[in-house]
């Protein structure tokens, strides 16, 4: 099964974005050529992180259009794992990374849409995923990509965050403080865990436990279609980044959906802001013509060992790998989540090939 991986976020050769995406492809034994298996720091198109900050940029912007074309033909599926991208300071090692700085590789470009655009065209499979279309995808590739799928993001990113008190918590990003000081009398008076929305103007909303929160965490909801279908469970805390995403319900079923369980203060502060309390966690097209599905979070970016992904049957172990008290671990959205759902998109997929062939 060829698979175009293309992940613009690799700070290290672990391929942390995209490590999920290659776990199961080789879990499944999927491969890339009837010999060789997929290879964490080499199959992707995006950044490779080189020794002594150095850097090789390997993504489809260097392709013309006849290779994207080509491309579209020879690959079975694309995923978009990340296009998030690297920023300066996170890469040359000076200043905080917890600070945002001059952008070195990142978004979601030309290419890549066309790319989108043939895969759709020649009836392909297509998974996208939180950050796709988020900063710093400009606005003109960002509104092609929603009129190609007929989505919308609303331009708010949000996540779960174990600690607003900025003693305790130190990975929480500068960015976001100073946001919400430069707008709220330069006060941070939060101590609590909580969800942190971000709009695309930098705008901050803060929804703190107890206060504006029955649950801290975010939810992932899944109906009966998405239990049935995808093995997926009713509810899954998910502890990351993700965005809030308007479908088009006539053109997709909302498989699974993120839910904010806000008591009456944070329900008013949500409202206020044009934020819902639901939305869509998988979006999946409902037409034959071609394969598409949507991942409102950061879905592919799992704490798991790729050594693991050679044992047939290691599902089973899987509560050894997480543990549950730990509110902040994603190890076990990979297990219970992420790896039934693309397991059987892949299947799936393995059929409709075999029946090609």
């Amino acid at each position: 099964m060829v698979a175009a991986i293309i992940d613009k976020t690799v700070l290290t050769d672990k391929g942390q974005e995209h490590i999920s995406l290659t776990w199961l492809l080789n879990h499944e034994r999927l491969t890339k050529t009837s010999a060789l298996s997929y290879h964490l720091s080499e199959d992707y198109f995006g950044f490779f992180p080189l020794a002594d900050e150095k850097f090789k940029l390997k993504g489809l912007e260097r392709f013309t259009e006849n290779q994207l074309r080509q491309l579209s033909e020879d690959a079975d599926l694309v995923y978009f794992t990340d296009t998030y991208g690297i920023y300066q300071n996170e890469w040359f090692k000076k200043g905080r990374d917890t600070e945002r700085s001059g952008m070195l590789y990142g978004g979601l470009s030309v290419q890549d849409l066309v790319l989108l655009q043939d895969m759709k065209a020649n009836h392909k499979l297509i998974i996208t995923e939180f950050n796709t279309i988020g900063s710093p995808t400009k606005l003109n590739n960002r509104l092609k990509f929603e009129n190609l799928f007929k989505m919308r993001w609303t331009g708010w990113t949000a996540r779960y965050f174990d600690s607003f008190d900025t003693l305790v918590n130190k990975e929480l990003p500068r960015w976001l403080i100073n946001n919400y000081k430069r707008t709220n009398g330069g006060k941070w008076s939060f101590k609590k865990s909580g969800v942190a929305f971000v709009n695309q103007n930098d705008q901050v909303v803060i929804l703190e436990d107890v206060i504006d929160l029955n649950n801290p965490i975010p939810q992932i909801i899944t109906g009966t279609y998405g239990q049935q279908h995808f093995s997926l469970p009713e509810k899954i805390k998910y502890s990351f980044w993700f965005d809030v995403i308007q479908p088009d319900l006539n053109v997709h079923e909302v498989v699974s959906s993120f839910q904010i369980q806000a008591n009456t203060k944070g329900k008013a502060l949500l409202k206020k802001n044009g934020i819902p309390a639901n939305f869509p966690a998988v979006l999946m097209y409902k037409g034959n013509d071609y394969g598409f599905y949507y991942f409102s979070g950061d879905f592919c970016d799992n704490p798991i060992a790729m050594k693991t992904s050679y044992f047939k049957g290691i599902e089973f172990f899987k509560w050894f790998f997480y543990n549950r008290q730990n509110p902040s671990e994603r190890a076990s959205f990979f297990w219970n989540f992420y790896n039934p759902l693309m397991t059987h998109i892949l299947q799936q997929e393995k059929q409709k090939l075999q029946k090609g062939h």
